[in-house]
């Protein structure tokens, strides 16, 4: 087996939570695989799991271009050197003359279901890897049935039948915060003892950021105990929530704060300290930030979109992702009961338990045999 971790982005988010995951899951199970990431990367996957045996790419292939000529030539190349019967190509894209020895992960179809959340380019893109990797691949993953019914209904004919991967959560860092961990992150960023509600994702169209900032300015001018409201993750391409949250910054004692990326060892305390953790996303191909916000022991708003109820069960709150009903949402869960909350919090920490990357590994295994 060669697992290809090139696509690793800079700041190890998104498809490096499932690569690096997935890898660690493997080694749960006592199995031991080839990895080839580039030279940045390898010292990190190596320190999460140790046991398989690492390759660097050229330093060249850290340009995403680049990088994926060097897929097409290199990579094949390797998977030869190595002797991998099975590539493993986790996202999207695979080197076409080693099609009938690969498996290719589907992360979503929300380039067919929902082309204006992407630039046109990555549209264009991606919709055609998906439809090759379905017609050309000896096997695909998704990490979801909704997505899978997505793309059956969306991307065309495929050569078999999807499997069902959920993703699983790093209970290393994604467990209910101690006393100090949510007391060092409240003086790293001026919180006092004021509470917040929390959001943590990429700030991207389908995410609908901007009604949840609009729900949450007209419950404050309702109101003088509403918490703020704190932003986290990258920029993305949604122009009307970035020129916002831009404008605002991140000023303690601000209704609307924009924490930019937050150290990982900060994430259990910013989602497991948080009154609510909101993510109103329309598209999930899994929704692995409302998995890691129900692991850290919060109290999560999300949506009955796609693939998220699929990890949210009876465990989470949903509503629908326009600002209004945003709006009433967060109004209840402020107004709500301890009793009502803890007993979210205690259904959504154990519904989480069972979402393990060892797990996760073992439907990749039954892939690859």
């Amino acid at each position: 087996m060669l697992v290809d971790a090139t696509s690793i982005p800079p700041n190890r988010g998104g498809v490096a939570r499932y690569i690096s995951g997935l890898l660690a899951g493997l080694v749960d199970l006592d199995l031991r695989v080839d990895v080839v990431a580039k030279p940045g990367d390898v010292a990190w996957l190596r320190g999460l799991a140790p046991t398989h045996r690492y390759h660097a790419a050229p330093s060249w292939t850290a340009s995403r271009p680049l990088r994926l000529v060097w897929e097409q030539t290199g990579l094949a190349a390797l998977t030869r050197r190595v002797g991998a019967a099975v590539l493993h190509s986790p996202h999207y894209t695979f080197p076409v003359v080693r099609a009938s020895r690969t498996v290719v992960t589907l992360h979503d179809a929300t380039f067919f279901s929902d082309p204006e959340a992407h630039s046109a380019l990555k549209v264009r893109f991606f919709r055609a890897w998906t439809r090759l990797a379905r017609r050309a691949a000896r096997a695909t993953v998704a990490p979801s049935a909704a997505t899978v019914r997505e793309l059956d209904r969306l991307a065309g004919r495929s050569r078999r039948a999807t499997v069902v991967a959920h993703l699983g959560v790093d209970r290393a860092l994604f467990h209910p915060p101690s006393d100090a961990d949510v007391a060092a992150f409240r003086a790293a960023h001026g919180l006092a003892d004021d509470d917040w509600i929390a959001f943590l994702g990429t700030v991207e169209p389908r995410k609908r950021v901007p009604a949840l900032i609009a729900a949450h300015r007209a419950l404050t001018a309702e109101r003088t105990d509403v918490p703020a409201l704190l932003v986290a993750g990258g920029l993305g391409w949604d122009d009307a929530a970035a020129h916002e949250l831009t404008a605002v910054g991140d000023e303690p004692g601000a209704p609307l704060r924009y924490l930019g990326y937050l150290p990982v060892d900060e994430l259990r305390a910013f989602l497991g300290g948080a009154r609510v953790v909101a993510y109103p996303s329309i598209a999930e191909g899994f929704g692995l930030p409302v998995l890691e916000a129900m692991a850290s022991g919060a109290d999560v708003l999300t949506t009955d979109r796609l693939a998220i109820p699929e990890v949210g069960g009876d465990a989470v709150t949903y509503t629908d992702p326009d600002a209004e009903p945003i709006h009433d949402a967060l109004a209840r869960l402020l107004d709500g009961s301890a009793a009502h909350r803890d007993d979210r919090v205690a259904r959504a920490r154990r519904r989480a338990d069972t979402f393990t990357w060892a797990a996760c590994a073992e439907a990749h295994l039954g892939v690859y045999r």
